[in-house]
């Protein structure tokens, strides 16, 4: 079973906070199950996002409530925005969750590839 939506957001942004890192709720989705977008901002100014992982990356027994991939690494903040609005249209229930580090992996369940 898949954490809510909503319950992975808080339970992120909490592990960030208790670090002493920064996270923010950008866009608030579907408290059941929306996808969840994550806004990595890095100390050189650039941006990452880390959308969720297709379901193909999946395997059965595969024990991560949320996988995510890197869609864009290190970019300008404007192609960050420009994918994410595009995102918005095409589902207006996603959730947008921005922190900020340089090692997102530490934080998310990253797909390999």
């Amino acid at each position: 079973m898949r954490l809510k939506a909503e319950v992975f957001v808080a339970a992120l942004t909490r592990r960030l906070f208790a670090e002493g890192a920064m996270a923010a709720i950008e866009r608030r989705g579907a408290a059941e199950a929306g996808a969840i977008f994550v806004r990595v901002r890095h100390r050189d100014g650039t941006e990452s996002l880390a959308a969720p992982a297709p379901q193909s990356v999946f395997e059965d027994d595969h024990p991560v409530m949320r996988l995510f991939e890197m869609r864009k690494t290190r970019v300008p903040e404007a192609e960050i925005s420009e994918v994410l609005a595009r995102e918005r249209r095409f589902d207006p229930d996603i959730w947008v969750v921005e922190i900020e580090t340089d090692r997102p992996e530490d934080y998310l369940d990253l797909a390999e590839g």
